[in-house]
């Protein structure tokens, strides 16, 4: 039976790399590498940096596939999401139907991690689902943005003791910030839904390109730096075409204190 590899290659830098991954990588026949268009062609070419530092296997080949765009939600985000998905899974059955020999091994390259905010997985149980083609997978964890932005600030992910929410701008902008949550991390986010929250007491941390050599991040009292967010944010995507960042809002707390 057909096998595909699904890898979490990290949030940006070659070296976040696991054992694990590279392991995988090399046990494959061929490498699927996601073309988003030249305005993010900066995605793709480093997965093939990836690759070229990492796969020894000469068997090993790259297969290039297009993205197709995700349309404006309408008349819904979830229904535009759904047939964006389906589209895609079109795309991946024919991939692994036609580019991965009945026994043979292939492999998704997966920026961050397969399991947080990625619909690689569940794009997968539809192909499935649909009876064309059978095949087993098996799943690599990366370390992920969430972790990369701790890293980058030199923070803990949590408070002693207090919970931690993982949420979307969406939600954010719609329900503000969680009553219940000392640490609320914001994902997806086009829109800079911090601005619309009234606690500007709030500490944020955020990040953009994380774990890459355009790294920028920017921490402090929400009041006092959104602006400088949202003006910094908006120079580097006019600069590079697109953005990716996330970024962590913590509730005013006493200090930690250190229980080791």
């Amino acid at each position: 039976m057909r096998k595909l590899f699904v890898i979490g290659i990290g949030a940006g830098n070659p070296e976040h790399m696991t054992v694990q991954a590279i392991t995988a990588l090399n046990k494959t026949d061929v490498l699927f590498i996601p073309d988003k268009g030249e305005e993010k062609s900066d995605l793709a070419a480093l997965r093939h940096e990836i690759c070229d530092r990492f796969v020894t296997n000469a068997r090993t080949r790259r297969v290039s596939f297009d993205v197709p765009r995700r349309a404006t939600p309408s008349p819904s985000y979830e229904s535009t999401v759904d047939d964006w998905h389906t589209a895609i899974a079109a795309i991946y059955e024919a991939l692994i139907r036609d580019e991965i020999a009945e026994n043979g091994c292939g492999a998704l390259l997966i920026w961050g991690d397969p399991m947080l905010y990625d619909s690689a997985l569940r794009i997968l149980e539809r192909v499935r689902h649909r009876g064309n083609v059978s095949f087993d997978t098996e799943v690599i964890p990366g370390i992920t943005a969430i972790q990369s932005l701790c890293a980058s600030h030199k923070i803990a992910l949590n408070r002693i003791a207090d919970p931690v929410l993982i949420t979307t701008g969406r939600r954010l902008l719609g329900e503000g910030m969680p009553p219940n949550a000392g640490t609320v991390v914001v994902m997806l986010d086009g829109n800079c839904a911090f601005r619309s929250l009234p606690g500007k007491n709030l500490t944020i941390f955020w990040g953009a390109y994380l774990g890459t050599p355009d790294e920028i991040i920017i921490s402090g009292r929400l009041g006092d730096v959104e602006d400088r967010i949202v003006a910094v944010r908006a120079k580097a995507r006019a600069a590079k075409g697109w953005i990716m960042d996330t970024y962590l809002l913590r509730q005013q707390g006493e200090a930690e204190e250190d229980t080791l």
